[in-house]
């Protein structure tokens, strides 16, 4: 009788951590972007988004790196719009690695009933480092410019002062991407005066579907 109360005790300390929310409230970090326009913005664009080998970090979900993309290009890169757009904003994310530091204490936490947890030492931390690209495509499908940034993450699963471990692995890739793109933004806060007359010059989207790799490599042969 004993075991078996100890062991309901420990099911529910378990399941506290794991499925408490947490102090701080998920959407609110994951719709978070902070607000650092550049000096001239960019005229509207078609926005795409490649995840690479962000689908294989199990907690980016598949439109996560599109909406980051989204609100980093409406709130500080580009103009407002409501139909015209002037060409494409490409982000392919081409690495992408996830850690989970501390799991070697989670033995010990078990064994105490999750009570270091409960006094507010994290269970685990979960670390994404992610490298993105953002391409700039006029709305002939050619190549305006192309930007490399590095972000990482350190989201930890802990009560009261931390995520559970349902929502933490999605928050770490988020917060990556989100770092990334924030390096991003100064180079094409340099970029921007030429980057913006040339999509001017070029003209709106016609048909807002991008060109394949195949007819831009074709059309740089020319």
């Amino acid at each position: 009788m004993k075991n078996l109360h100890f062991n309901r005790i420990l099911l529910l300390s378990a399941s506290a951590l794991l499925f408490a929310p947490s102090c701080v409230s998920v959407q609110h970090v994951m719709n978070k972007t902070p607000q650092a326009r550049i000096t001239e913005r960019l005229p509207p664009l078609e926005i795409i988004a490649d995840n690479g080998p962000l689908v294989n970090t199990d907690g980016a979900e598949p439109d996560d790196a599109l909406k980051i993309l989204q609100r980093e290009l409406r709130q500080n890169i580009v103009e407002p719009t409501d139909t015209a757009t002037f060409g494409y904003a490409k982000l392919t994310v081409t690495e992408a690695k996830v850690k989970r530091k501390s799991k070697s204490l989670q033995a010990l936490q078990m064994a105490t009933m999750l009570l270091p947890s409960l006094l507010g030492i994290p269970l685990e931390h979960y670390k994404t480092n992610v490298t993105v690209e953002l391409q700039l495509l006029d709305a002939e499908g050619k190549e305006v410019g192309c930007y490399a940034g590095y972000g990482d993450s350190n989201v930890k699963v802990a009560m009261y002062h931390g995520y559970s471990q349902m929502t933490a692995p999605r928050l770490s890739d988020v917060q990556a991407l989100r770092a990334a793109l924030a390096r991003i933004r100064p180079q094409l806060d340099s970029a921007s005066g030429r980057v913006r007359a040339h999509l001017m010059a070029v003209g709106p989207v016609a048909n807002p579907t991008l060109p394949t790799a195949a007819t831009r490599r074709e059309e740089r042969g020319k």
